[in-house]
């Protein structure tokens, strides 16, 4: 009572103090905390990052990266004890914008199986990774397990601050959080407000770049041979490349071609000595056995390119600031000058009056073609500036676009920047690198092609890649014109085209454009083969296999028609675009697939894997402007799954199969999509800045065992367009020096992340060269 008396007594004096002393305490509470999260939630060096794995009440894992000093600790160890606090615990999660919660549903079930022991091992331990300097933070378990309402705070905390985690990843501001969320915010003005919000929408992003780390280290040929068994083995003896951590020194190439460099199709060396030129070997690859490591220099005056569809109609001119196939055929409405731009008026040779046009004529030939669903995969050999591709897409036709690099200056360069599928390529010497039976259409426009020459070698070497019952589309100068020359050819072409079994089924000109255009049809048996009265051209042999393509010699040979059911090439494709979600009739579950499981199925686990980490990752939580990307590779491809997750996007993929790969192309072309055959120990066949986005799943560890690794970097940095962007999915000591790597090319690290020794990373290449060059001698005329 005496007790209550003298509080009674000393109310009000004590009610005053203790409201003050308690004003004084949470003062100087939140200023711990306010130095707590200034230490903790400053800008993170990526390659000093570390990353946990936890678990929360609802079962669900939460990623949580956190800062690390020079010495290696955590810059979350800096709030001493108060981390274990609930208190602290809850505005942690406040105010946290690194915390990342999945769901191990979204998880492929060979990823799910594969994955799931490490991540309980996860919620107890802590695995350092000490070679990616990423590494596990087990303090952070306890409050994740024990605030799973925290955790949902979380993901709207993350809402607002995603950019920053896309971003604020740069080196050379790791240490200045306020510069650099100044930097971000002037980027972002030039992002579209519907990216913006994609940006900002964490749902997808947490179940995709985060629990979608596919680990490939089960991968496997399967019932699948490899491009290098089916043709020529590529050339052994290469180094291993194994390339410092700490420093980079990069330099220009300095060549005779300069911003255009090609190492492969630029070899001057090697063309010198060649016997003749007789069959275009000087413009085949001829890659040099010491890969450059420079960088190319980028063309005066060069800029971002103007996006697509406006691309097709026009590009900037000092990106391409090539004039002689303007002044050559400045008659033929191919290409225009117009102020700062290279125009297109949508024309060509044979479609002066515009190709959609010419693409409406071709229909009416022969309605059997019907545009964008029988026909949807065509080779346009000698495309010039690719205008027929270019309109062929506003009818759902994927084209694959092909020219020489020759006197026609830049034709294929010209067709990249406008945004149309190209690869610089030539008939000559050896096969396309293209699988058999595999393009529903070959189409070739005033190209003056000696087809009829030297046994029809180079038109069987289309009669390879077309399918049976596919069509041949040939609207030449024979067709229409009377001169004795094209009477001679046309002739010649009749007998050829007869004795390989081709049906005409049209001949028409258009009064229009004054072309006249004939429609071959392959056939769909082998009963006509049987019935000439002479073997000529001969059938290829039985062992010889029609999808050897990589450095295969060509042949004067036709191979039989498949007939047997389960054989590719047997039946059509299904229709455009149902083709390309279902699996292929002729993949059986007899067959083990690249991840273990029979074919079929393989085949949909792959879409499916692939579609979830194109929603919801891709599209939304790599702060990519989509807007901006139109020419796409996917430097390994599988099944095209990636491809195909994007087809309703404003995009084109090439997708890569490596010659040591399983022989997976024959699959990608019958579901609709279409790519090349590649060896990563050698340039790409293609102009410098040819390339938005690429994507790489577990590449850059394999060439790394094989290759030269400096000379694939400087590849890669040769065909991505300046502001273009790469995905990168690989181990996590991988990761780590690519972004040292990349750094060192001044390139923005724009996302990294790591589990389960897994890496993930998003980088974007900038306008910078070295000031430093180093010559190629080989590459001088």
């Amino acid at each position: 009572m005496a007790l209550g008396k003298y509080s009674r007594v000393d109310g009000r004096k004590s009610s005053s103090s203790y409201c003050s002393t308690v004003i004084i305490v949470v003062f100087v509470a939140f200023c711990l905390v306010g130095v707590w999260m200034m230490t903790s939630s400053s800008v993170v060096p990526v390659q000093n990052s570390d990353v946990s794995s936890i678990k929360n009440k609802n079962g669900n894992y939460v990623e949580q990266v956190g800062d690390s000093n020079e010495n290696g600790s955590t810059g979350n160890d800096t709030s001493g004890s108060n981390v274990n606090t609930d208190e602290n615990s809850s505005r942690d999660s406040e105010n946290k914008p690194r915390q990342f919660e999945d769901s191990e549903g979204d998880l492929p079930e060979e990823a799910t199986n594969a994955n799931s022991s490490t991540q309980q091992e996860n919620s107890a331990n802590t695995e350092k990774e000490n070679s990616s300097e990423i590494r596990q933070d087990q303090k952070k378990q306890t409050e994740g397990e024990s605030k799973s309402e925290d955790n949902k705070e979380d993901g709207e905390s993350m809402s607002e601050n995603v950019d920053s985690v896309a971003r604020e990843t740069n080196k050379g501001n790791a240490g200045d959080s306020e510069k650099k969320s100044e930097e971000t915010s002037e980027e972002t003005k030039n992002e579209s407000e519907g990216e913006k919000k994609d940006q900002d929408s964490t749902e997808g992003y947490l179940s995709g770049a985060q629990t979608e780390l596919l680990n490939e280290t089960t991968t496997q040929k399967g019932s699948f041979s490899t491009q290098a068994s089916e043709s020529k083995n590529e050339e052994a003896g290469m180094s291993s490349g194994k390339v410092a951590q700490k420093s980079y020194k990069w330099k220009v190439c300095n060549t005779s071609t300069g911003p255009d460099y090609i190492p492969c199709l630029d070899n001057m060396e090697a063309i010198r000595h060649l016997s003749s030129y007789n069959h275009y070997e000087h413009r085949e690859r001829h890659c040099p056995h010491n890969p450059p490591t420079c960088l190319v220099p980028l063309p005066e005056g060069y800029q971002r390119s103007i996006g697509w569809p406006t691309s097709r109609e026009k590009i900037w001119y000092h990106n391409v600031p090539h004039t002689k196939l303007v002044e050559y055929k400045s008659r033929q409405n191919w290409v225009k000058v117009s102020g700062e731009y290279l125009t297109f008026p949508g024309g060509g040779t044979q479609f002066k009056h515009g190709a959609q046009h010419y693409i409406d004529f071709i229909q009416e030939s022969m309605p059997d073609i019907a545009w964008g669903r029988r026909s949807h995969v065509v080779l346009d050999v000698g495309c010039g500036v690719a205008s027929f591709g270019g309109f062929l897409f506003d009818r759902d036709v994927l084209t694959m676009s092909l020219a020489p690099k020759d006197e026609h200056e830049a034709q294929v360069q010209f067709a990249l920047e406008r945004g149309i599928p190209a690869i610089s390529a030539v008939m000559g010497t050896k096969r396309l690198p293209y699988p058999g039976r595999v393009f529903d259409i070959v189409h070739c426009a005033r190209c003056r092609v000696p087809w009829h020459i030297e046994g029809g070698k180079l038109l069987l070497e289309l009669n390879r890649l077309l399918r049976p019952g596919g069509f041949f589309v040939w609207s030449a100068t024979p067709v229409y014109r009377n001169k004795k020359v094209d009477v001679e050819i046309m002739e010649a072409m009749k007998n050829l085209t007869k004795c390989m079994c081709w049906e005409v089924v049209s001949i028409t000109k258009d009064t229009v454009n004054g072309v006249g255009i004939a429609i071959y049809r392959k056939p769909t048996s082998n009963q006509c083969y049987g019935q000439r009265p002479q073997n000529d051209p001969p059938l290829c042999s039985d062992s010889d296999d029609p999808n050897a393509a990589w450095n295969v010699p060509l042949q004067a040979c036709m191979h039989k028609i498949p007939v047997a059911a389960s054989e590719r090439g047997s039946q059509w494709p299904e229709m455009w675009p149902a083709r390309v979600e279902k699996p292929p009739y002729w993949l059986s579950n007899t067959q083990t697939g690249v991840y273990g499981k029979p074919a079929p199925e393989d085949f949909a686990a792959d879409y499916k894997h692939w579609k979830r980490v194109v929603k919801n990752s891709y599209l939304k939580g790599m702060g990519i402007n989509w807007s901006t990307v139109r020419n796409v590779m996917d430097m390994r491809s599988i099944y095209g799954g990636f491809a195909a997750a994007l087809r309703e996007m404003n995009v084109w993929v090439m997708n890569i199969v490596s010659i040591d790969s399983p022989d997976t192309l024959p699959i990608i072309y019958e579901r609709g999509l279409f790519g090349i055959y590649h060896d990563w120990c050698e340039s790409f066949s293609t102009y410098p800045r040819s390339y938005d986005l690429l994507h790489a799943d577990h590449l850059f560890s394999k060439i790394k065992t094989k290759c030269n690794y400096m000379a694939f970097i400087a590849e890669v940095d040769r065909i991505l367009r300046p502001e273009g962007k790469i995905i990168i999915r690989d181990k996590v000591e991988i990761i780590t020096e690519l972004e040292s790597m990349f750094i060192s090319m001044q390139w923005e690290i724009r996302l990294t992340y790591s589990k389960d020794k897994e890496g993930l990373l998003c980088a974007q290449k900038k306008m910078w060269r070295p000031s430093d060059s180093e010559t190629i001698t080989y590459a001088f005329t």
